[in-house]
């Protein structure tokens, strides 16, 4: 992290390619890499939050250099391609439009100056010079004026066979525009494989890809490049600290958590604790309470209380209530006969709009990490979920909630009703304080999501200590 940092604000960029990608992959890398292993997304979480380019692909790891160099993070995410072969424009196009970067057609305003000159195109995702343009007049006006246009951010220059036989006819005017507007990056991709171009391309310091996916790769790459993230002083909230200090080691029952996280800020749901006693039920008042309520087993032995039936929704009445703590408890012994038990959390029906979910675990590599998603139970396999170094920000965690695709109906999409996205925000922000704290591992699942200006709240909570001298 300290070289990384030296290294941007030097102007050096720093490129890594990670191995161990998968679950056989970490495996084997295993014997190799040490500490590095088993990170997975919270190691790009890190390379990404200390300002590293992070390529996907071992083609774009060689090739992406001249791409990056010179160069500071981009602020925007839009492409303009221009080919001379109508198949070889549209593997890139297809590549990239994969990777969440908007491919954009030329202005009104560059189709019309164009024109002037001769050169009709149309405002198509893809500029297809086809053969007849194939030659530096064309080419290089082409190009010229897609690099000096503020509507993209990038350009993708595609050549055909004539790199292979004619590179004074495209290849040629790329290296002649890029000297002479050096501000726009610019991407190559050469179809057939065309050594000796490559190579008039590489020494006038431009990037050059052999494959569609290389090239949009290392294009993904470097839209994905920030800045290192800063470096602020990191203060332990002390009140959470002393409540985990008294509390027991090893995990947290739900209701020990739940205080420990409303301490640092995170909204939960109000509570009653029950005795978990079937004999007891009987004589227990439970007029008072707000129904419906939820009835949920307590113990620091079942982190998924649904898989041990423990936990019933929509008690109307007292008894109601009762009837559900005794299902409880049998289904409990059942399921989970050593588990030791802390009594029964009652707690009010509560709606929303939509759920989170959050967790965190100190990775052994990067050190705390949180993760977001879309809360519920098919979260592990849809793995949509947004992932950064913690503690994090409340802007950082603006961008967390951005990234999670399945949040798009509470950003309103379509005329759907929007959530509290900003409390949400608070809410994740205040929770991956926890990276300051003697703990293992967290997580709520879910956070009710209720509507703009109405809040979130905690709904479940779960807490492992950790070893206080592992951070």
């Amino acid at each position: 992290a300290s070289m990384a940092r030296r290294a941007f604000e030097a102007g050096k960029p720093v490129i890594a390619f990670r191995i161990g990608r998968s679950e056989v992959g970490e495996q084997l890398a295993a014997s190799h890499t040490g500490a590095m292993v088993g990170s997975g997304a919270a190691l790009d979480a890190f390379l990404s939050d200390i300002g590293v380019v992070r390529v996907e692909t071992l083609d774009a790891f060689l090739e992406v250099a001249p791409l990056v160099k010179g160069r500071r993070p981009p602020s925007g995410r839009r492409v303009s391609v221009v080919s001379t072969t109508g198949g070889g424009g549209t593997l890139v196009i297809d590549a990239v439009a994969r990777l969440d970067i908007e491919i954009v057609p030329p202005s009104e305003a560059c189709v019309a100056r164009l024109a002037e000159q001769g050169i009709n195109i149309s405002r198509t995702p893809l500029i297809d010079l086809t053969l007849a343009g194939t030659n530096p007049e064309t080419y290089g006006a082409v190009l010229r004026e897609l690099m000096h246009s503020p509507d993209c951010d990038l350009v993708i220059a595609v050549v055909g066979s004539s790199s292979q036989f004619r590179p004074d006819r495209a290849v040629m005017p790329i290296t002649t525009a890029t000297t002479e507007c050096p501000a726009k990056p610019v991407a190559v991709f050469l179809t057939p494989h065309a050594e000796t171009s490559l190579s008039l391309l590489l020494k006038a310091g431009v990037a050059a890809f052999r494959t569609p996916e290389s090239c949009a790769d290392a294009v993904r790459a470097f839209f994905d490049w920030r800045e290192p993230g800063p470096v602020v002083a990191r203060e332990v909230p002390q009140a959470a600290a002393d409540a985990l200090r008294v509390s027991p080691a090893g995990a947290l029952d739900a209701g020990d958590a739940a205080r420990v996280f409303g301490i640092l800020g995170v909204p939960v749901a109000d509570d009653r604790v029950i005795p978990a006693d079937m004999a007891a039920l009987d004589e227990l008042v439970l007029d008072d309470l707000p129904y419906p309520v939820v009835a949920k087993i307590l113990s620091p032995d079942i982190a998924h209380k649904t898989e041990v039936g423990g936990v019933v929704l929509g008690c109307e009445t007292p008894e109601a209530l009762k009837a559900a703590c005794r299902q409880i408890l049998r289904g409990v012994a059942c399921a989970s006969p050593t588990a030791r038990l802390v009594g029964i959390q009652i707690q009010p029906m509560l709606r929303g709009i939509g759920e989170a979910l959050l967790g965190y675990r100190r990775d052994h590599a990067v050190g705390g990490v949180v993760t977001l998603g879309v809360g519920g139970v098919l979260t592990e396999i849809y793995r949509d979920v947004s992932v950064r170094i913690a503690p994090v920000s409340r802007a950082v965690a603006c961008d967390m909630i951005e990234e999670v695709r399945g949040f798009a109906p509470l950003r309103g999409y379509r005329g759907m009703e929007k959530g509290d996205l900003s409390a949400l925000a608070e809410t994740i922000a205040a929770f991956s304080q926890l990276a300051l704290l003697d703990v293992a591992e967290a997580e709520i699942n879910p956070i009710l999501v209720r509507p703009e200006g109405q809040g979130v709240v905690a709904l479940d909570a779960l807490l492992v200590k950790g070893d206080a001298h592992a951070s």
